[in-house]
């Protein structure tokens, strides 16, 4: 409860100065909320967040990685948050707030000052919502939203500007749809999810049929797309509905910026997948898996669970052994392909030797 008190104390004192957002705070409220320990003044107010090397009077940093220790003894913000365990080696002119873990703690910092700044609400004009829709208590529309026929929108749920959500969508409570972000007609978003701008959800998948004159004939995407709880989708990243039944993104999966996922594709709950990675058709994919950036993914193929492919890996086969680490396209076990990338770097000095041995094969055949 005390720990809620001095939260709600801290949107209370949150300004909005010079088109910025600022907390104003002091050391022993901060130790509250991180339930840790003030070594230095408890007095001593902040009012902004900094890198601990560019820290400034008036200004909170953390102390995580051992690498910018040194920063510690120079930097000039007000407060830094370090681990309990930290043992300084000279003194400090800055209040210490010692926690068990600095880089968890600083994250919740964060994400309550996140969490306050963009404390939207109410209904901005114009927008539109359809008579035959029905939304939650605390519902944030901003202005040129629009909300479809029969649309379900829960509770605490923000739709920023110029958003589009389709008909007979849902939305479940404390959703984010930030502006841009288009959602087509059926499909189905959980509770906690949060969607970045120019996103786009349900678009029809690309399914068209040859013809015997060369041409193309389209096939109905009647389908949806159904997103679980606690999803996060970055900016301008696309997922097409199924031609039928669903395309389904798992409870906790995060998808990075620029990344297409096609039609009626599966991902496992917790699955990770970084920008620009693209997933074909049908594929199904375990629960938490790691996928870098550019990977391509093949259609029509299973992914086991745990699996993990660096960055630009191609993805042709299904993969059956759950946890295993791959790389390369096409793709061939991780050490496999660190194996391959060194002996690349030795292929000018592999060549200087292969005309050396020709050459002295060739004299040892002419009897010199």
């Amino acid at each position: 409860m005390l720990i809620w008190c001095i939260f709600i104390h801290l949107c209370k004192i949150f300004k909005f100065r010079e088109q910025r957002y600022m907390i104003r705070f002091t050391a022993a409220e901060l130790s509250l909320l991180l339930n840790g320990v003030v070594e230095g003044n408890p007095d001593i107010a902040v009012s902004e967040l900094a890198k601990i090397e560019e820290g400034t009077p008036g200004s909170l940093s953390f102390l995580a990685n051992p690498k910018y220790l040194p920063h510690l003894y120079t930097t000039e913000s007000s407060i830094v948050i370090v681990n309990k365990d930290l043992a300084l080696t000279a003194e400090v002119k800055c209040t210490l707030i010692r926690v068990d873990d600095a880089y968890s703690a600083f994250s919740v910092l964060l994400e309550k000052y996140n969490t306050i700044k963009q404390n939207k609400s109410g209904i901005e004009q114009p927008s539109y919502i359809s008579q035959s829709a029905t939304v939650g208590d605390n519902l944030y529309l901003g202005a040129f939203a629009y909300i479809g026929n029969n649309a379900k929108i829960g509770k605490n749920v923000k739709i920023y500007p110029q958003a589009f959500i389709g008909d007979n969508v849902t939305v479940g409570d404390n959703s984010v749809i930030y502006a841009g972000v288009k959602i087509y007609s059926d499909c189905v978003l959980g509770k906690n999810v949060v969607i970045h701008s120019g996103t786009v959800v349900g678009s029809d998948g690309f399914g068209f049929a040859p013809q015997a004159d060369g041409s193309y004939s389209k096939v109905a995407q009647i389908g949806n797309v159904v997103i679980e709880d606690d999803v996060e989708i970055g900016a301008n990243t696309t997922i097409d509905r199924a031609t039928m039944g669903s395309t389904v993104i798992g409870k906790g999966v995060k998808l990075d910026n620029l990344i297409q996922v096609a039609h009626n594709v599966e991902i496992g709950q917790n699955t990770v997948m970084a920008a620009q990675a693209g997933v074909s058709g049908s594929t199904k994919i375990g629960e938490n898996c790691i996928i870098g950036g550019q990977v391509g993914i093949v259609g029509h193929i299973n992914i086991a669970k745990g699996s993990q492919f660096g960055a630009q890996s191609g993805i042709h086969k299904s993969i059956t052994e759950e946890n295993k680490k791959w790389n390369g396209s096409p793709i061939v076990p991780y050490l496999s392909s660190l194996k391959t990338i060194n002996s690349l770097s030795h292929l000018p000095e592999l060549e200087r030797k292969i005309h050396e041995l020709e050459k002295t094969i060739k004299e040892l055949k002419e009897g010199k």
